[in-house]
């Protein structure tokens, strides 16, 4: 059994029996919540099983409040491989038991969180590459200043992605399989544009896409690891431009 399995093997017994006023064995005394011969006493406090909520709900609010202690800490200076997870864990308010049910590690923590921190920022350039680029650059510069909008607000977490997917096996394929995923549907999209004729033949979709969501990922997260002195502004028009003249600035011109 790995040490984070005992952790929580460890915790989940101790939370099964004390706080919930299982006899202490060291005392004959009764506990809080027990009569004398020991059987539970009606709760209370406790809150009705009906009341509840759904285990869906439980682990997205667990979640929301493990991303802000995690951007927290980091945003403090603190290096994501130097997080402790019982500091995690305080800081988000639950117990390690909780934590490491639905962590078994820092790994599989950084996974998580970058999910749930990517999701607008990826759906703002997926609703661009599926749209019909009606309005010209101005439409592919928005999609990117939404982006870098969503980078911005994840900016601590979204660097110590980038830096720990570069040695963490798991981290690594998970962002890797990431933006494969988003390359294949800006390859499909090309795929599609120039068997319509919409943008020229001589595009390769694959290289196209590869060079694209790479252009991106790259020039964000440098923008946001070094003081380069661009404004987000700038880097959203720069960006959107340079993917516009790329897939289109060389399109056919439509028959009069």
């Amino acid at each position: 059994m790995s040490t984070a399995d005992a952790d929580s093997a460890r915790y989940s017994r101790f939370e099964a029996q004390w706080p919930h006023g299982a006899l202490d064995p060291t005392s004959d005394r009764p506990q809080a919540g027990r009569c004398a011969d020991g059987h539970r006493m009606p709760s209370l406090t406790r809150v009705p099983r009906g009341a509840r909520k759904p285990p869906d709900d439980r682990r997205a609010e667990f979640e929301r409040r493990v991303l802000v202690a995690v951007e927290e800490l980091l945003a403090d200076g603190t290096p994501y491989t130097e997080l402790a997870v019982q500091k995690i864990a305080a800081a988000s308010q639950s117990a390690r038991s909780t934590f490491y049910r639905y962590f078994p590690d820092k790994s599989r923590l950084l996974i998580r969180m970058a999910d749930l921190a990517t999701t607008d920022l990826f759906d703002a350039a997926e609703q661009w590459w599926t749209a019909d680029h009606t309005d010209g650059v101005d439409g592919v510069v928005q999609a990117i200043s939404s982006m870098i909008a969503g980078f911005r607000k994840h900016r601590y977490l979204l660097l110590a992605l980038t830096e720990v997917s570069a040695y963490d096996r798991d981290v690594g394929a998970y962002w890797r399989a990431r933006v494969a995923t988003f390359a294949a549907m800006v390859r499909a999209r090309l795929d599609t544009d120039r068997a319509a004729g919409r943008i020229s033949s001589d595009i390769d979709p694959t290289a196209t896409a590869l060079v694209l969501t790479s252009m991106v990922e790259r020039s964000i997260a440098v923008a946001f690891s070094v003081d380069t002195g661009t404004s987000d502004d700038v880097l959203a028009d720069t960006l959107g431009r340079a993917i516009w003249l790329v897939v289109y600035g060389d399109a056919p011109r439509a028959t009069p």
